[in-house]
Protein backbone atom coordinates (compact mmCIF):
# COMPACT_ATOMS: atom_id res chain seq x y z
CA UNK A 1 0.00 0.00 0.00
CA UNK A 2 1.19 3.50 -0.86
CA UNK A 3 1.22 6.38 1.59
CA UNK A 4 2.06 9.91 0.45
CA UNK A 5 3.36 12.55 2.86
CA UNK A 6 3.35 16.15 1.62
CA UNK A 7 5.06 19.17 3.12
CA UNK A 8 3.22 22.14 1.52
CA UNK A 9 5.74 24.65 2.91
CA UNK A 10 8.73 22.99 1.25
CA UNK A 11 9.49 24.54 -2.14
CA UNK A 12 6.19 26.44 -2.38
CA UNK A 13 6.50 27.37 -6.04
CA UNK A 14 4.68 25.12 -8.51
CA UNK A 15 3.18 23.08 -5.65
CA UNK A 16 -0.36 23.10 -7.07
CA UNK A 17 0.81 21.94 -10.52
CA UNK A 18 2.94 19.20 -8.97
CA UNK A 19 0.09 17.91 -6.82
CA UNK A 20 -2.39 17.85 -9.72
CA UNK A 21 0.12 15.99 -11.90
CA UNK A 22 0.64 13.42 -9.15
CA UNK A 23 -3.11 12.84 -8.71
CA UNK A 24 -3.57 12.32 -12.47
CA UNK A 25 -0.60 9.94 -12.49
CA UNK A 26 -2.07 7.86 -9.67
CA UNK A 27 -5.45 7.67 -11.39
CA UNK A 28 -3.88 6.54 -14.68
CA UNK A 29 -1.98 3.82 -12.86
CA UNK A 30 -5.06 2.81 -10.84
CA UNK A 31 -3.05 2.86 -7.63
CA UNK A 32 -4.83 2.96 -4.27
CA UNK A 33 -3.16 5.40 -1.89
CA UNK A 34 -3.55 7.48 1.24
CA UNK A 35 -2.07 10.93 1.56
CA UNK A 36 -1.25 13.12 4.53
CA UNK A 37 -0.29 16.81 4.65
CA UNK A 38 2.08 18.08 7.35
CA UNK A 39 0.89 20.96 9.52
CA UNK A 40 3.81 21.64 11.87
CA UNK A 41 7.43 20.69 12.60
CA UNK A 42 7.69 17.01 13.50
CA UNK A 43 4.28 16.16 12.05
CA UNK A 44 5.80 14.06 9.24
CA UNK A 45 7.27 11.75 11.90
CA UNK A 46 3.85 11.17 13.43
CA UNK A 47 2.24 10.61 10.02
CA UNK A 48 4.91 8.15 8.86
CA UNK A 49 4.68 6.21 12.12
CA UNK A 50 0.90 5.98 11.77
CA UNK A 51 1.07 4.80 8.15
CA UNK A 52 3.72 2.15 8.90
CA UNK A 53 1.74 0.79 11.82
CA UNK A 54 -1.34 0.57 9.56
CA UNK A 55 0.57 -1.62 7.10
CA UNK A 56 1.66 0.86 4.42
CA UNK A 57 4.92 -0.46 2.96
CA UNK A 58 5.58 2.30 0.39
CA UNK A 59 6.00 5.93 1.47
CA UNK A 60 6.45 8.74 -1.04
CA UNK A 61 7.70 12.05 0.39
CA UNK A 62 7.01 15.38 -1.31
CA UNK A 63 9.42 17.66 0.51
CA UNK A 64 13.03 18.39 1.31
CA UNK A 65 15.74 16.76 3.40
CA UNK A 66 14.06 17.80 6.64
CA UNK A 67 10.72 16.22 5.73
CA UNK A 68 12.50 13.08 4.51
CA UNK A 69 14.40 12.90 7.82
CA UNK A 70 11.20 13.25 9.84
CA UNK A 71 9.62 10.43 7.85
CA UNK A 72 12.65 8.23 8.52
CA UNK A 73 12.25 8.90 12.25
CA UNK A 74 8.62 7.84 11.97
CA UNK A 75 9.59 4.61 10.22
CA UNK A 76 12.34 3.80 12.72
CA UNK A 77 10.12 4.42 15.77
CA UNK A 78 6.99 2.69 14.44
CA UNK A 79 5.74 -0.29 16.42
CA UNK A 80 6.63 -2.87 13.75
CA UNK A 81 9.18 -5.69 13.54
CA UNK A 82 12.69 -5.14 12.09
CA UNK A 83 11.71 -7.49 9.26
CA UNK A 84 8.68 -5.34 8.39
CA UNK A 85 10.78 -2.18 8.62
CA UNK A 86 13.44 -3.56 6.27
CA UNK A 87 10.77 -4.06 3.57
CA UNK A 88 9.46 -0.49 3.67
CA UNK A 89 10.21 1.35 0.42
CA UNK A 90 10.83 5.07 0.72
CA UNK A 91 10.64 7.45 -2.23
CA UNK A 92 11.25 11.16 -2.73
CA UNK A 93 10.03 13.97 -4.93
CA UNK A 94 12.52 16.71 -3.94
CA UNK A 95 10.93 20.04 -3.05
CA UNK A 96 13.34 21.48 -0.45
CA UNK A 97 16.26 23.89 -0.34
CA UNK A 98 19.19 21.46 -0.16
CA UNK A 99 17.87 18.11 -1.48
CA UNK A 100 21.19 16.51 -0.61
CA UNK A 101 20.09 12.90 -0.19
CA UNK A 102 18.16 12.98 -3.45
CA UNK A 103 21.19 14.49 -5.19
CA UNK A 104 23.18 11.30 -4.54
CA UNK A 105 20.54 9.31 -6.48
CA UNK A 106 20.34 11.84 -9.30
CA UNK A 107 16.96 13.21 -8.19
CA UNK A 108 16.40 16.88 -9.01
CA UNK A 109 13.46 19.27 -8.91
CA UNK A 110 12.32 17.84 -12.24
CA UNK A 111 9.32 16.40 -10.44
CA UNK A 112 7.92 14.38 -13.35
CA UNK A 113 11.19 12.48 -13.69
CA UNK A 114 11.43 11.96 -9.93
CA UNK A 115 7.91 10.48 -9.88
CA UNK A 116 8.63 8.29 -12.90
CA UNK A 117 11.69 6.87 -11.18
CA UNK A 118 9.71 6.16 -8.02
CA UNK A 119 6.88 4.32 -9.78
CA UNK A 120 9.12 2.49 -12.26
CA UNK A 121 12.30 2.15 -10.22
CA UNK A 122 13.77 -0.57 -8.04
CA UNK A 123 14.15 -0.61 -4.24
CA UNK A 124 17.69 -0.37 -2.84
CA UNK A 125 18.49 -1.35 0.77
CA UNK A 126 20.01 1.65 2.57
CA UNK A 127 21.63 2.37 5.92
CA UNK A 128 20.20 4.72 8.53
CA UNK A 129 22.24 6.61 11.15
CA UNK A 130 21.21 6.78 14.79
CA UNK A 131 22.29 9.38 17.37
CA UNK A 132 21.97 8.09 20.94
CA UNK A 133 22.13 10.52 23.86
CA UNK A 134 20.74 11.05 27.36
CA UNK A 135 18.01 13.51 28.32
CA UNK A 136 16.60 13.78 31.85
CA UNK A 137 18.26 10.48 32.72
CA UNK A 138 16.63 8.61 29.81
CA UNK A 139 18.24 7.33 26.63
CA UNK A 140 17.00 9.13 23.51
CA UNK A 141 17.42 8.36 19.80
CA UNK A 142 17.44 10.58 16.74
CA UNK A 143 17.70 8.97 13.29
CA UNK A 144 19.13 10.47 10.12
CA UNK A 145 19.28 9.38 6.51
CA UNK A 146 21.98 11.66 5.07
CA UNK A 147 24.34 13.18 7.65
CA UNK A 148 24.77 14.65 11.09
CA UNK A 149 26.90 17.71 11.77
CA UNK A 150 28.60 19.35 14.74
CA UNK A 151 30.32 22.71 15.23
CA UNK A 152 30.11 24.95 12.15
CA UNK A 153 27.64 22.59 10.42
CA UNK A 154 24.58 23.33 12.62
CA UNK A 155 25.43 27.04 12.71
CA UNK A 156 25.48 27.02 8.91
CA UNK A 157 22.00 25.43 8.86
CA UNK A 158 20.75 27.94 11.40
CA UNK A 159 21.89 30.92 9.34
CA UNK A 160 20.69 29.36 6.06
CA UNK A 161 17.23 28.92 7.59
CA UNK A 162 17.14 32.59 8.60
CA UNK A 163 18.08 33.66 5.09
CA UNK A 164 14.93 32.03 3.72
CA UNK A 165 12.90 34.92 5.11
CA UNK A 166 14.94 37.43 3.09
CA UNK A 167 15.92 35.74 -0.19
CA UNK A 168 13.69 32.64 -0.33
CA UNK A 169 14.68 28.97 -0.53
CA UNK A 170 17.89 28.69 -2.56
CA UNK A 171 20.87 26.35 -2.21
CA UNK A 172 23.16 29.41 -2.06
CA UNK A 173 21.66 30.08 1.38
CA UNK A 174 23.99 27.38 2.69
CA UNK A 175 27.07 29.03 1.18
CA UNK A 176 26.22 32.38 2.82
CA UNK A 177 25.31 30.54 6.01
CA UNK A 178 28.65 28.74 5.96
CA UNK A 179 30.62 31.97 5.67
CA UNK A 180 28.67 33.49 8.57
CA UNK A 181 29.15 30.34 10.68
CA UNK A 182 32.91 30.31 10.09
CA UNK A 183 33.14 33.88 11.35
CA UNK A 184 30.93 33.32 14.42
CA UNK A 185 31.81 29.81 15.62
CA UNK A 186 33.63 29.18 18.92
CA UNK A 187 35.51 25.89 19.10
CA UNK A 188 34.89 23.37 21.89
CA UNK A 189 37.16 20.60 23.16
CA UNK A 190 35.93 17.07 22.47
CA UNK A 191 37.20 13.49 22.58
CA UNK A 192 36.31 11.44 19.53
CA UNK A 193 36.34 7.63 19.35
CA UNK A 194 35.70 5.66 16.17
CA UNK A 195 34.84 1.97 16.59
CA UNK A 196 36.18 2.15 20.16
CA UNK A 197 39.54 3.74 19.26
CA UNK A 198 40.35 7.30 20.33
CA UNK A 199 41.26 9.29 17.22
CA UNK A 200 40.78 12.94 18.26
CA UNK A 201 41.36 14.84 21.51
CA UNK A 202 41.25 18.46 20.38
CA UNK A 203 39.18 21.58 19.73
CA UNK A 204 36.25 20.94 17.41
CA UNK A 205 35.73 23.44 14.61
CA UNK A 206 33.44 21.31 12.50
CA UNK A 207 32.59 17.65 12.05
CA UNK A 208 30.23 15.83 9.72
CA UNK A 209 29.39 12.13 9.99
CA UNK A 210 27.88 11.06 6.71
CA UNK A 211 25.71 8.38 5.20
CA UNK A 212 25.62 10.28 1.88
CA UNK A 213 28.29 12.42 0.17
CA UNK A 214 26.43 15.75 -0.08
CA UNK A 215 25.40 18.28 2.53
CA UNK A 216 24.58 21.99 2.74
CA UNK A 217 22.88 22.25 -0.65
CA UNK A 218 25.41 20.38 -2.80
CA UNK A 219 28.66 20.66 -0.84
CA UNK A 220 30.49 17.38 -1.51
CA UNK A 221 31.71 17.15 2.06
CA UNK A 222 32.30 13.39 2.17
CA UNK A 223 32.76 12.10 -1.40
CA UNK A 224 33.33 8.48 -0.33
CA UNK A 225 30.09 8.19 1.67
CA UNK A 226 27.73 5.49 0.39
CA UNK A 227 24.31 4.91 2.03
CA UNK A 228 24.51 1.19 1.26
CA UNK A 229 27.96 0.14 2.52
CA UNK A 230 27.28 -0.18 6.27
CA UNK A 231 29.83 2.41 7.42
CA UNK A 232 30.11 6.15 7.90
CA UNK A 233 32.54 8.38 6.04
CA UNK A 234 33.08 11.67 7.82
CA UNK A 235 35.50 14.49 8.49
CA UNK A 236 36.80 16.41 11.49
CA UNK A 237 38.47 19.83 11.44
CA UNK A 238 40.03 21.67 14.34
CA UNK A 239 40.18 25.47 14.21
CA UNK A 240 41.70 26.32 10.80
CA UNK A 241 43.85 29.26 9.91
CA UNK A 242 42.56 31.93 7.53
CA UNK A 243 44.82 30.48 4.83
CA UNK A 244 43.33 27.02 5.33
CA UNK A 245 39.80 28.41 5.01
CA UNK A 246 40.79 29.99 1.69
CA UNK A 247 42.21 26.64 0.58
CA UNK A 248 38.99 24.84 1.44
CA UNK A 249 36.40 27.18 -0.11
CA UNK A 250 37.18 26.40 -3.80
CA UNK A 251 36.99 22.65 -3.02
CA UNK A 252 33.56 22.62 -1.39
CA UNK A 253 31.62 21.38 -4.41
CA UNK A 254 34.11 19.27 -6.40
CA UNK A 255 34.86 16.43 -3.96
CA UNK A 256 38.46 17.46 -3.27
CA UNK A 257 37.82 18.85 0.23
CA UNK A 258 39.01 15.73 2.04
CA UNK A 259 42.36 15.86 0.21
CA UNK A 260 43.48 18.78 2.39
CA UNK A 261 46.01 17.69 5.07
CA UNK A 262 44.29 19.52 7.97
CA UNK A 263 41.04 17.55 7.51
CA UNK A 264 40.93 14.33 9.56
CA UNK A 265 38.93 11.52 7.89
CA UNK A 266 36.42 9.45 9.88
CA UNK A 267 35.62 5.92 8.68
CA UNK A 268 33.71 3.47 10.85
CA UNK A 269 30.42 1.99 12.03
CA UNK A 270 30.24 3.78 15.39
CA UNK A 271 31.42 7.21 16.53
CA UNK A 272 31.44 8.36 20.17
CA UNK A 273 31.67 12.06 21.06
CA UNK A 274 32.86 12.89 24.55
CA UNK A 275 31.90 16.34 25.82
CA UNK A 276 30.31 17.29 29.12
CA UNK A 277 28.43 20.42 28.10
CA UNK A 278 25.67 21.55 25.79
CA UNK A 279 26.00 20.81 22.07
CA UNK A 280 24.00 21.87 19.05
CA UNK A 281 23.82 19.49 16.08
CA UNK A 282 22.07 19.28 12.75
CA UNK A 283 20.64 15.96 11.61
CA UNK A 284 19.67 16.17 7.93
CA UNK A 285 19.46 19.94 8.38
CA UNK A 286 17.19 19.77 11.45
CA UNK A 287 18.67 21.47 14.52
CA UNK A 288 18.77 19.70 17.88
CA UNK A 289 20.20 20.67 21.28
CA UNK A 290 21.41 18.21 23.93
CA UNK A 291 24.17 17.51 26.44
CA UNK A 292 26.94 15.13 25.34
CA UNK A 293 28.39 12.50 25.51
CA UNK A 294 26.63 10.82 22.62
CA UNK A 295 27.05 7.94 20.18
CA UNK A 296 26.39 7.73 16.44
CA UNK A 297 25.82 4.26 14.99
CA UNK A 298 25.10 2.92 11.51
CA UNK A 299 22.08 0.60 11.12
CA UNK A 300 22.92 -1.45 8.04
CA UNK A 301 20.16 -1.84 5.41
CA UNK A 302 17.47 -0.62 7.81
CA UNK A 303 14.96 0.33 5.07
CA UNK A 304 14.80 0.59 1.28
CA UNK A 305 14.97 3.58 -1.03
CA UNK A 306 13.07 3.29 -4.30
CA UNK A 307 14.51 5.01 -7.32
Amino acid sequence: MLGIIINPKSGKRAFRAQRIYLWHLLRRRHLPFAYRVTQYAGHATELARELCERGYDELLVLGGDGTLSEVVNGIMTANITPEQRAKIQLGLMPRGTGNDFGRYWGLTRQFKEALRRFFEGEPHPIDIGCLTYMRNGEEQHRYFINSIGFGVDPLCCQYAERLKYYIGSHHVNYLFGLIAAILRHKSKHIILRVDGREVVNDLLFTMNIANGPYSGGGIKQNPQADPQDGIFHGMFIKRPTFRQVLQALPRLFDGRLTELPFIYPIVGREVEIGYRKHLMIEADGILRHFTAPCRVTCIHHAIQFKV
